[in-house]
């Protein structure tokens, strides 16, 4: 897996973070000031990337946390079927399947080009290009 670490009082609105070994976008993080018996702590509500599961967490601030690391390509379609289309990225002129978002589905054609997202070991359409 391809993350580093970072103190989780250090997240910020719209950093990414791996939770239960999926990578989120953090929505919002409260922290709380340190009491009698014990230290600070944050409350970190996040949606995982993939799934849009909302997922909140609430730990002391000092502890780590993974973020994971996010590569950006461009690729161009060439083939499409169902839910699924068949793009060769621009760089490497690598072929691959990738899933079509709900929101891409009418957008996406043969010949199309699209940036995607490469993160913990998967490959997530980004962007349409137009």
């Amino acid at each position: 897996m391809d993350t580093k670490p970072t103190d989780a009082g250090k997240l910020k609105k719209g950093s990414t973070v791996v939770f239960d070994g999926k990578a989120c976008v953090v929505r919002s993080v409260q922290l709380s000031k340190p009491g009698k018996h014990g230290s600070k702590k944050a409350r970190i509500e996040a949606v995982a990337i993939i799934d849009n599961q909302k997922i909140i967490k609430v730990m002391p601030a000092a502890d780590r946390v993974d973020t994971p690391i996010i590569t950006k390509h461009s690729a161009q379609v060439l083939s499409t079927s169902g839910n699924k289309c068949n793009v060769m990225d621009l760089e490497s002129f690598e072929t691959f399947d990738l899933n079509i978002p709900e929101e891409f589905k009418d957008q996406i054609h043969e010949g199309t080009q699209i940036k995607y997202w490469t993160m913990l070991g998967a490959r997530i359409i980004q962007e349409v290009n137009k």
